[in-house]
């Protein structure tokens, strides 16, 4: 009798270990397929937004999206603290990953911690909305946090203790929105945000942004595979159009080694058209040169498209010409080309204006709608979001956040190409109709 309770006991902790540890289990074996992440806009400085929570405890740490941005950074310099932090030692895999070229082999500023250790190699962390350059961007990791997705809600939270960053100063925060500390360079190298976490999870090197144009609703960042679901149901993976990722040779970062290649992502742009009819360009602009001058590229940190002045000069006129019996108005800063709204119609892909088209390689085009390429700058005054980038900028042409607002862009790095959506207005729906509801 005794033996059989014995027995019973030994089933009933055998239970409860069964209940109370299989859920933990459960967590750390899970294996996503993506990650989501909510992108928010900033209505004073036009920037884009996100969070993750990294550190051990976990800490929210706001950032700034950088498309184009080499890795991520965040200001080491006040009030980082986590008991996982690692810094990546001079000559480590870590660096080689990260194609340091700069070992600091003592740090005098202060005793060891995040963003002061000896032995450890660098990486230049880049704001390019600073007015000056600082830190010496010491390479650090540590754990990172995320929602993974099936593509329609948010699934179980996943981490990854050894996401490679560089610290900071305080001082290259100037410029960017309150309460930011960092920036999340979702770049081309093996070091940015989506080649790290996808060989962290072991998905697809892809990832995909779908930006709101209201600061009042949630834009989203896909990692991982597709599907791409938005209310009412609609996957906008399986509608989308592809042109060839182009790599500029030089970097286009404001502090490079030599032989450093641009993180950012270019793409072949052949002519423009306004209204269907070809706007007459020096089109050698729109090649990149030896120097890594000219080509057209995208950003998150721009707020509306930049074009070089006689590019800029041509699509303006062409664009004018066909708005011709809308009365213009008086300019607006920063754009050059204004008119009277209460002239314009509206249609379900916003003012009724001509359409401006990015001839693309093989006939393929992608098409800037009224929604993308009109500002409205008051109650009667609509604006061309165009802006004049002057006399031989680094690049020609930059398509700026303005131009991809509720168009989903998928970025996959694996195949070296760019999936774009054109406006999702066509499809009734837009980039604010992410289902952020959780299903775990």
């Amino acid at each position: 009798m005794a033996s059989s309770s014995s027995q019973c006991l030994i089933l009933l902790c055998s239970l409860a270990f069964f209940f109370f540890a299989t859920p933990s289990l459960a967590k750390t074996s899970f294996k996503p397929k993506a990650l989501v992440l909510p992108v928010t806009k900033d209505p004073s400085t036009l920037q884009y937004l996100t969070t993750i929570n990294q550190r051990t405890p976990l800490v929210p740490v706001k950032l700034t999206v950088d498309l184009g941005g080499l890795s991520l950074w965040v200001d080491c310099e006040r009030g980082y603290v986590s008991s996982t932090y690692k810094p990546a030692h001079c000559g480590s895999s870590q660096c080689k990953l990260a194609g340091s070229k700069a070992c600091t082999t003592e740090c005098y500023r202060s005793s060891p911690k995040p963003g002061c250790n000896n032995n450890t190699c660098n990486i230049f962390p880049d704001n390019p909305l600073a007015t000056t350059l600082t830190g010496d961007g010491q390479l650090g990791q540590d754990v990172v946090s995320l929602r993974s997705t099936d593509g329609s809600n948010p699934g179980p939270v996943v981490s990854t203790p050894n996401i490679l960053f560089s610290c900071g100063d305080t001082d290259l925060l100037a410029n960017l929105s309150a309460g930011v500390k960092g920036m999340a360079g979702l770049g081309r190298p093996k070091v940015g945000l989506p080649s790290q976490l996808a060989s962290a999870f072991s998905m697809d090197r892809k990832f995909a942004i779908c930006l709101t144009s209201t600061a009042k609703s949630k834009g989203v960042i896909f990692f991982g595979r597709s599907p791409y679901v938005f209310l009412p149901g609609i996957d906008v993976s399986k509608s989308l159009t592809y042109t060839k990722l182009i790599l500029n040779p030089v970097s286009t970062a404001g502090v490079y080694f030599e032989g450093d290649v641009s993180s950012e992502y270019f793409i072949g742009v052949e002519s423009i058209k306004v209204n269907g009819k070809v706007v007459p360009l020096n089109t050698t602009l729109l090649a990149i040169n030896e120097e890594g001058y000219g080509g057209t590229r995208i950003s998150t940190l721009k707020p509306y498209t930049v074009l070089e002045t006689s590019i800029y000069k041509a699509v303006v006129n062409a664009f004018v010409k066909s708005l011709a019996h809308v009365p213009r108005v008086k300019s607006v800063a920063p754009f050059g080309a204004c008119f009277d709204s209460k002239r314009i119609g509206s249609t379900r892909v916003g003012p009724g204006v001509p359409a401006i088209d990015l001839v693309l390689s093989k006939g393929m085009y992608w098409r800037v709608f009224g929604a993308n390429s009109m500002v409205q700058v008051s109650k009667d005054v609509l604006c061309l979001g165009f802006v004049n980038g002057g006399v031989r900028p680094r690049t020609s042409i930059v398509i700026g956040g303005h131009q991809i607002e509720d168009n989903l862009l998928q970025f996959d790095l694996a195949n070296k190409r760019l999936g774009f959506s054109s406006s999702l207005l066509f499809r009734q729906t837009n980039c604010a109709n992410f289902n952020f509801t959780s299903t775990s």
